[in-house]
């Protein structure tokens, strides 16, 4: 590793210590990697490639000193808790469906069934004649 990296890395750890404690100098001070990347006056993309062990690190640190969920993490359980109450709500509603579609098989089965055996039990009207079968 060459000096540079070795200078940011040190600024990151140093921008971590500052925001535990609480003693933000350029940033919000909020517990999240943009300002850490601020506080550590670095670019929030090095962070997050370069250094991404670092941002782990911050996140561990953050769970354990503060024992607060970092906000990466609230978004993700926010979204999760968003998308079971949708899938709940679309496997209800395919349920429904699909009692809809039986009691429709059922209803045209009855319909269907009920057509034919209405035709043959109906009398003939007096002017009919029926067909006979042609023999062949």
């Amino acid at each position: 590793m060459n000096q540079q990296h070795q200078d940011e890395r040190a600024r990151i750890r140093e921008a971590m210590d500052r925001l535990l404690t609480g003693q933000a100098a350029t940033s919000n001070g909020s517990l999240t990697v943009v300002a850490l990347a601020t506080e550590a006056g670095v670019h929030r993309m090095a962070l997050q490639k370069r250094h991404a062990d670092l941002k782990h690190e911050f996140h561990e640190r953050v769970r354990k000193e503060t024992r607060q969920v970092p906000e990466p993490e609230k978004r993700l359980r926010a979204t999760v808790a968003r998308l079971k109450k949708t899938l709940a709500k679309k496997e209800a509603e395919l349920e429904e469906l699909r009692r809809q579609v039986t009691n429709l098989s059922l209803a045209s089965a009855v319909l269907t069934a009920g057509k034919g055996a209405s035709a043959a039990a109906a009398p003939a009207a007096e002017n009919v004649i029926p067909f006979r079968p042609t023999t062949g």
